[in-house]
């Protein structure tokens, strides 16, 4: 069984109640395939995230659907937030978080947050615990510097930073740093 296997295998639907904050009209969930272009929208209107090409989400929604979540409104079952997520290979009690994203009417909620907690809590129970979560941040993204803090404050945790890519690692002119965000340990 290959490792994308296996990450699909302990893939199942989440239950909303497992979860505190989630906004009225909203569930939790692990995402589909079918989801990967609504989440590749998502990014696109974000307007902070790095858009990756369609076919990489419908990959990710395909092979890592055990380490991301989806906030589905519940009368259309259609996506209104995602976090997209992987165990780290090198520290497989670690959970690397890639891309969040809110559509903008769910904005200022606790969405983010929510989305967050529950993958957090999904991925600890079903891998046998997490010792942190890691995240890249450019540092002019106010609100996922935000996200992070308030996520390591709720779970008793630090929140170390250091550059792990600088801007000339990047083949495009003009990138920001992404800024490593290690948080840790948790407390369950």
């Amino acid at each position: 069984m290959t490792a994308a296997q296996a990450d699909l295998a302990r893939a199942r639907p989440a239950s909303s109640r497992e979860f505190q904050g989630i906004p009225e009209g909203l569930t939790l969930d692990v995402p589909r395939v079918d989801d990967g272009a609504a989440i590749w929208r998502l990014a696109r209107d974000s307007g902070t995230l790095d858009l990756n090409s369609s076919y990489s989400y419908l990959l990710w929604c395909r092979d890592f659907a055990a380490t991301s979540a989806v906030a589905r409104r519940t009368g259309d079952g259609e996506p209104a937030g995602f976090v997209t997520g992987y165990i780290r290979p090198a520290r497989p009690r670690t959970l690397v978080v890639w891309q969040v994203a809110v559509d903008r009417s769910h904005r200022g909620r606790g969405l983010a947050a929510a989305l967050l907690d529950g993958l957090v809590a999904r991925v600890a129970r079903e891998t046998g615990g997490l010792d942190g979560i890691e995240t890249t941040v450019t540092p002019g993204n106010t609100a996922s510097n935000r996200l992070f803090a308030s996520f390591a404050e709720r779970h008793g945790a630090v929140v170390e930073r250091e550059v792990l890519f600088h801007g000339g690692l990047f083949p495009e002119d003009g990138h920001d740093p992404e800024v490593l965000h290690r948080i840790g340990p948790l407390t369950h």
